[in-house]
């Protein structure tokens, strides 16, 4: 029965993202193009349409934006946003409708000419609310959301991502999930930070109160070698444990894995890597009496990357714990397959599985996850 169940679940959720799928792909959305090369900055209508060019001036209320195809834009602020280009061009010539602006600041206005200022301003309180309505609406354009979220972070990119998850460990429920990712490239070094929070009730009753979070910073030496430090937090305020092996209670688990390791498949494509590492794990309990311990165990990783055809990629990272002073050994693995559907929206399915936690607390559990994410 409890077999029947699990299954059933998981139709449905499989079946909700089939006819998400269907629907993004039968409708027709318009995608966002990256942030543009040579120095150019991008104007982003409502509706998905872009201009190449340079952003003269902007004001809370009017855009003032120079194309070599179109001339001189003024386009109100409420309308588009400009995406800003990260490289600093040569100066461009001043086009003459940037000109006559400069001569109105600086009090020379040509005749009949109107300033900038009185033009875009907007002057009752009703004109003030329908442009913070429409403001709001902003958010719910693909072209429009990427541009905010990629002027907002800029150089880093990410994905904010909430999901309605199956867990399979002393007992069968739903969760909630909300997660969220920054991450950054250099040519030598990468930096990713993760933060996930699980809440789950059954019965009136807290059965999930989890917050994780996680960094990341990899440096790649010379002949494909690499080094790896990895911080984890792990706070769970609802530890309900059935096992009188793992003690029940909240607790607070501080990992840090220091490692180095070698790429043995590096292309565009497809990335393969494997490494060692030490493992330091700090836990903190509250139940039955406030105790904190520590202990050091080694580990072995294998981390792979794979881009499939349809925009869709594949992620694993599976370690292999073993103590040479005790002998105990555990493991975990994420395995997570990702499916863009535009710059902006994605889907993805991942499996998380642990087993005999080294720091003798955290509990084992499968989950089988389903994520819809905002990427930028």
């Amino acid at each position: 029965m409890i077999a029947a169940s699990m299954m059933t679940k998981l139709f449905h959720r499989f079946a909700s993202v089939f006819l998400f799928s269907v629907m993004l792909v039968i409708v027709p959305a318009q995608e966002p193009g990256p942030i543009a090369p040579n120095g150019r900055d991008v104007l982003v209508y409502k509706d998905g349409d872009r201009v190449l060019g340079k952003l003269v001036e902007q004001t809370a209320a009017t855009i003032v934006f120079f194309s070599e195809r179109f001339g001189t834009l003024r386009v109100p602020a409420s309308d588009a946003v400009v995406i800003k280009s990260s490289v600093s061009p040569a100066k461009p010539p001043i086009p003459p409708a940037a000109a006559g602006m400069a001569k109105v600041k600086s009090g020379k206005s040509p005749a009949g000419a109107r300033p900038a200022a009185v033009a875009g301003n907007v002057e009752t309180a009703a004109e003030r609310a329908e442009v913070e309505k429409v403001s709001r609406w902003e958010w719910f354009s693909p072209a429009l959301l990427t541009a905010k979220l990629a002027n907002f972070f800029g150089p880093w990119h990410g994905k904010v991502a909430f999901s309605d998850e199956v867990v399979s460990d002393t007992s069968d429920r739903d969760n909630v999930s909300l997660e969220g990712t920054l991450q950054r490239k250099w040519a030598a070094d990468e930096v990713q930070l993760k933060g996930q929070y699980d809440y789950s009730k059954t019965n009136d009753l807290t059965t999930t109160d989890l917050l994780k979070g996680d960094g990341l910073w990899r440096h790649t030496f010379p002949e494909n070698r690499f080094a790896i430090y990895h911080p984890s937090f792990e706070w769970n305020r609802a530890n309900l444990s059935t096992s009188p092996l793992v003690p029940g209670g909240d607790y607070f688990l501080l990992q840090q894995e220091i490692g180095v390791g070698l790429s043995i498949w590096s292309t565009p494509i497809r990335k393969v890597r494997i490494g060692v590492s030490e493992n330091l794990f700090d836990l903190w309990s509250q139940d039955p009496v406030p105790s904190h311990n520590s202990r050091a165990v080694e580990s072995a990783f294998v981390e792979s990357e794979f881009k499939l055809p349809w925009r869709m990629s594949l992620t694993q990272r599976a370690v292999y714990y073993y103590s040479i002073a005790s002998g105990d050994t555990g493991w975990e693995s994420t395995v997570e397959l990702s499916k863009k559907f535009t710059e902006t929206f994605s889907t993805s399915i991942r499996h998380e599985i642990r087993r005999n936690n080294p720091d003798g607390r955290a509990p084992d559990y499968t989950r089988l996850k389903l994520l819809f994410g905002i990427d930028f």
